[in-house]
């Protein structure tokens, strides 16, 4: 769980931008996104096949 202290004399804004700071870090949105529906686990190696080949292919490789 996220939480940030609001100090005494902190604008809202301030506060509320730290906040979604450490929320995008700690990855609470992407984890949620991921889970949202199943995938197969060939679905999901085929995926990941052709994400690191669209990688090789734009960058070579390593």
């Amino acid at each position: 769980m996220v939480q940030i202290v609001v100090h005494d004399n902190e604008h809202l804004e301030k506060a509320l931008r730290r906040f979604k700071k450490k929320f995008e870090k700690a990855g609470i949105l992407k984890d949620f996104k991921k889970n949202s529906y199943y995938i197969k686990p060939s679905a999901e190696r085929r995926m990941r096949r052709a994400k690191a080949a669209k990688r090789v292919h734009r960058f070579g490789p390593k």
